[in-house]
């Protein structure tokens, strides 16, 4: 049984001759109230978020992708244990867009690292270089058709528009001097690895290293973002810190998923009978979560004593 490997889409809607007239009118009419049913729905959801309370604004954030991320795995998926890997990605789109409302409510980009966005966008680039085309890397369920590669475009989407606000349209906030940890040999030397080290899951070498590359950049993407918080006293603001815990979930889902397909990974080995890709990949997962170790100890204490809308102060405690 491969875990990767997607059958065939699965016709929705038989193509039956004899359907009845009145067909089209009924499901015309039945989008039309589905269409106002999520205006409403969408409405109420902005009214929340449009309210002064960070803790609301967060609750609401978690509760809509919560939402999604139940009617994926129930609905779309049908339960299969492979979803959870979609939900990884779900949860890593929530991230983003935790950082985009924060951007959005305080007008500023202050304590956002361009170059962690500039590293997740490599890796969100590297992996759509592979699952937009090829079926090596996709969860077996339905959500692997287009939910997950979806996803992945909206999280990119997001990246580079808070790239834009960054760069361009809130530059004077951007604190670009504190912004300095050395991406590109990052983006170099993943790529270097992902070539000794890929797995063979697509069977095209290319694009198995790039799937590989930007897994390992996704591991390593939140250091400048630690980076910049320590060289600017170590203050975290309340949605920057949801936005690498959302990080830190995506990635604990997925390398579940990835020890359950430990076993249909496979690779050309570079020693006879030793599989190096699986060990590999599961690797990136735990150095991810080992470099938020500090933080998610520091995180869920000040979630516990004060709430989704505290601020964390870390260099006191961690980084000193």
């Amino acid at each position: 049984l491969k875990i990767f490997c997607l059958t065939p889409p699965q016709a929705r809607f038989p193509a039956g001759a004899g359907a009845h007239v009145g067909l089209h009118t009924l499901l015309r009419s039945e989008f039309q109230a589905l269409r106002s049913f999520l205006a409403m729905f969408a409405n109420h959801a902005m009214q929340l978020i449009s309210k002064k309370s960070p803790p609301n604004k967060v609750m609401v954030a978690y509760g809509l992708f919560s939402a999604a991320a139940l009617v994926v795995y129930h609905f779309v998926a049908s339960g299969e244990f492979s979803a959870i890997l979609t939900l990884a990605v779900i949860f890593q789109c929530l991230g983003f867009a935790l950082l985009s409302l924060q951007v959005l409510l305080t007008g500023s980009t202050a304590g956002i690292s361009a170059r962690a966005l500039a590293l997740d966008a490599w890796s969100l680039c590297f992996r759509l270089s592979s699952t937009l085309w090829l079926h090596g890397y996709l969860p077996v369920d339905a959500s692997g058709d287009f939910v997950f590669q979806a996803v992945d475009v909206i999280s990119l989407v997001l990246v580079f528009w808070l790239l834009h606000s960054l760069l361009f349209e809130k530059r004077r906030s951007y604190q670009e001097e504190q912004d300095t940890f050395p991406a590109t040999p990052v983006v170099v030397s993943c790529l270097i690895l992902a070539g000794l080290f890929h797995a063979d899951m697509s069977a095209r070498p290319v694009f198995d290293t790039l799937w590989m590359a930007g897994l390992f950049i996704s591991a390593v993407a939140v250091l400048p973002q630690l980076w910049l918080i320590s060289n600017t006293g170590g203050k975290v603001e309340p949605l920057t810190s949801h936005y690498i815990a959302a990080m830190a979930i995506s990635r604990a889902l997925s390398g579940i998923f990835m020890w359950h397909a430990r076993f249909d990974i496979t690779c050309e080995p570079l020693v006879e009978g030793y599989n190096h890709a699986i060990w590999v990949i599961l690797g990136a997962h735990v150095l991810h979560l080992l470099l938020l170790g500090d933080f998610g100890y520091y995180y869920v204490k000040a979630i516990m004593k004060q709430g989704l809308g505290s601020q964390l102060e870390l260099i006191q405690d961690c980084y000193v």
